[in-house]
């Protein structure tokens, strides 16, 4: 039997306001009938703190340090909390709501497109497998994460390898339409995530380091050997092929879409009322 084609972009890296942007538009693009599910890989230059569409940024984020470091900003239109991206492989999945393949609840959602994650670690030699909390104490910390830093956060359906923390992901719904981004890290530079939040203290900070490192970890801090982002991004295309049972075709935005994408970047993702009015 024939499988479903969903197109496939490779942005490459471009700036945390195009970033966001494309997948909106992708959203809104989809929405209207336009194109089929997509699947697009893309990176950020500058490197760039990303918050998640209901932090507060006063009361969370160290702008200061966010400068110093040379990084870039910007608001997600999706939940969650702060993520550092830097040494990863970041995706977006833009798939309708009804879809027969997509579950009605956000979790259950989440847990199909993510078989697609899951099937590229294991491309990778890495044994992923979805960590799901089992305890009523497990489950309450899902609804008042701790941090402000994303990889810290536990939710449903985790993706860990040897018990830790291997790919943040938030998810949205608009116009009927799912959008799933999130991050998979290659190496992380802790102490620079962890120099970008606000604490009431050291003490504070240094626990919630330590307790960071207990959760999370990046990809070549536990591979047998160093992963490059071409081969991750090889695995990831053939794990979200085979996870979602589909072909992926190329696709190559046209002037008229890029030209409505740098516009939406413009104006909303480079607004600071969007990114730090909340």
């Amino acid at each position: 039997m024939e499988k479903e084609k969903w197109h496939f972009i490779d942005t490459g890296n471009s700036s945390p306001s195009f970033n966001m942007a494309l997948d909106e538009a992708l959203l809104d693009w989809h929405s209207e009938g336009m194109i089929p599910p997509v699947i697009r890989f893309y990176g950020w230059n500058p490197p760039t703190l990303s918050i998640g569409y209901f932090q507060k940024v006063e009361k969370e984020i160290d702008m200061d340090a966010v400068k110093e470091h040379g990084l870039g900003f910007v608001r997600r239109p999706t939940g969650g909390r702060g993520v550092l991206h830097e040494h990863e492989l970041t995706y977006s999945v833009i798939v309708s709501e009804e879809h027969p393949d997509m579950p009605k609840t956000v979790t259950e959602a989440y847990r199909v497109i993510s078989e697609g994650i899951l099937k590229g670690f294991h491309y990778l030699g890495l044994d992923a497998y979805f960590a799901v909390p089992k305890t009523a104490e497990e489950r309450d910390a899902l609804k008042s994460p701790r941090s402000a830093v994303c990889f810290d956060a536990p939710s449903w359906y985790e993706l860990v390898v040897e018990g830790r923390k291997v790919a943040g992901s938030a998810q949205t719904r608009q116009k009927g339409v799912i959008l799933q981004h999130g991050s998979i890290l290659l190496d992380l530079d802790e102490d620079k995530l962890f120099s970008l939040f606000k604490y009431p203290n050291d003490r504070v900070k240094e626990r919630m380091k330590k307790s960071f490192k207990d959760k999370a970890v990046a990809i070549n801090a536990i591979s047998p050997r160093r992963i490059t982002l071409d081969e991750a991004k090889e695995a990831f295309y053939k794990g979200f092929a085979e996870g979602l049972n589909i072909d992926l075709e190329p696709y190559q935005l046209s002037e008229e879409e890029l030209a409505y994408v740098q516009k939406l970047a413009r104006e909303r993702y480079e607004n600071e009322d969007w990114n730090f009015k909340r």
